[in-house]
């Protein structure tokens, strides 16, 4: 079974345009689960504009499902999730001003130093997925420092799926192949949606997770959060 999880920085970024506390981030979080997401993803960053550091915190105490923190390893984020110690850690090569990730990690040239924060994050039990381009050298790089899964970016494929969908899902293909075949697991981000999340789970036998926050939040504006998450777990079943 392919997971949803269910990215509420969105949510965050709504709430913080009034202050206050509506949208309540947290109730958002407990009704996502209650509709049938397999988890929740946060991408906490320095300058807190959408999840807070807080907010990350108190989630911990309600998800109920899978909780996932994605962010660049830096003292904070170290010691963020070494508090909350969620399900998931996953690392993303964004800079402190990235409005959105846009790459994976070289996982060649960054070997030592991811291999040191997967050690790390491993010692307090925490499965670690590394935000990778759907390349099977990165992907194989992503074993030799000890990941547990490797998160495909699924921007291109989004961005050419209209024009070709096949030519545009033949790389990941390959690359989930080659995680699969050394022992890998695979999850999937990035401008993924109604339109073209059904045929990349198609093309992908051994998907394990897939995270969509913008999307999945924009649906919603029309069509309801409940509504939403169960038509994009529709995607994800047949």
């Amino acid at each position: 079974m392919t997971r949803l999880s269910v990215n509420i920085n969105k949510i965050a970024t709504l709430r913080n345009a009034r202050g206050g506390n509506n949208p309540d981030v947290i109730k958002v979080a407990m009704d996502c689960e209650r509709f049938g997401a397999h988890g929740i993803t946060v991408h906490p960053r320095p300058d807190e504009r959408h999840i807070r550091y807080a907010d990350v915190v108190a989630l911990k105490t309600v998800v109920k499902t899978e909780f996932n923190i994605e962010g660049y390893p830096d003292k904070r984020y170290m010691s963020l999730v070494r508090e909350v110690k969620p399900d998931q850690a996953t690392l993303v090569p964004d800079k402190p001003d990235a409005i959105t990730s846009n790459a994976g990690w070289d996982t060649l040239k960054n070997e030592n130093f991811l291999r040191d924060i997967i050690d790390e994050l491993k010692e307090s039990g925490i499965r670690v997925s590394v935000f990778t381009d759907p390349d099977s050298g990165m992907v194989e790089g992503a074993k030799k420092v000890n990941a547990d899964r490797v998160e495909l970016y699924t921007e291109p494929y989004a961005a050419h799926f209209s024009r070709d969908k096949k030519a545009a899902v033949k790389p990941y293909t390959e690359a989930a192949a080659t995680a699969y075949n050394i022992g890998l697991g695979i999850n999937a981000g990035h401008d993924l949606d109604l339109h073209n999340l059904r045929f990349l789970y198609q093309s992908i036998p051994h998907l394990n997770e897939v995270s969509i926050g913008h999307a999945l939040i924009s649906d919603a504006l029309y069509f309801g959060l409940e509504n939403t998450i169960q038509l994009y777990l529709q995607q994800l079943d047949s």
